[in-house]
């Protein structure tokens, strides 16, 4: 996933729990790729005017407390931002996320995707700048905040099926898990997941660990395990200690 200066304002949580610091961010980086692609004076975006972006402009311009981020999760907040759903504060980590889901679920099937661009070979990166100014083209005229959800979670299908596909064919890989807290998402999980069978590819899927943070701390505490049983740790375990 691209990634784009998240304002922080208190280290990382300010960006976690504001989603419209995430639409703004996103938005500028956009602007940035396309600068008259993004208008900021236009109606649907009326609701910046009572935002501090003249401080976060500050923020962005001298990299303040704005950190990289490339997180899916946060993606998620800038849209959800942009939809007016639960764009001021969430109230618990993921909630934009599953709020978006949600909307997107009674369209999924007839959706269709943003654009987006993959840029780089090796490592491919996938950037959501052009999806921009067509979400608020939508928004514009009036198109309902779900089917623009849909066509959100379409724009991730389609961008990680293609980038899956790309690297897999230049690595010869025939397998691809499909990990990492973005795949509780049950549109993506099925929808990525369907595809890329489709082109051939064998995928794996959690079954009885979480694809979230809670795999992530059962690997590394296998990884501790086998580490303290072995006689002779290996020496990247022992540079890393």
């Amino acid at each position: 996933v691209a990634r784009s200066r998240r304002p922080e304002g208190d280290g990382g949580a300010a960006a976690v729990r504001d989603p419209w610091r995430n639409t703004y961010a996103h938005l500028k980086a956009a602007q940035r790729a396309q600068p008259a692609a993004i208008d900021f004076g236009q109606s649907a975006l009326a609701w910046l005017r009572d935002k501090p972006v003249a401080v976060i402009d500050t923020m962005l311009e001298r990299h303040i407390n704005t950190p990289l981020a490339s997180s899916a999760g946060r993606l998620f907040d800038a849209v959800a931002g942009a939809l007016g759903i639960c764009r001021d504060r969430q109230a618990y980590e993921g909630q934009a996320a599953m709020l978006l889901e949600a909307l997107a679920a009674p369209h999924i099937a007839t959706a269709s995707p943003y654009p987006s661009a993959i840029h780089g070979a090796d490592p491919a990166v996938v950037s959501f700048s052009p999806m921009w100014p067509a979400l608020f083209d939508d928004l514009r005229r009036g198109t309902p905040p779900d089917l623009i959800a849909a066509r959100f979670h379409r724009t991730l299908i389609a961008a990680i099926v293609a980038t899956t596909d790309e690297l897999a064919r230049r690595r010869s890989v025939d397998t691809a898990a499909l990990s990492g807290g973005v795949f509780q998402n049950q549109i993506l999980l099925d929808g990525v997941g369907k595809e890329l069978a489709c082109l051939g590819l064998r995928v794996l899927r959690h079954q009885r660990v979480p694809a979230n943070d809670g795999g992530l701390a059962l690997g590394q505490a296998a990884i501790a395990a086998a580490i303290a049983g072995s006689p002779q740790p290996p020496k990247h375990a022992l540079a890393a200690g």
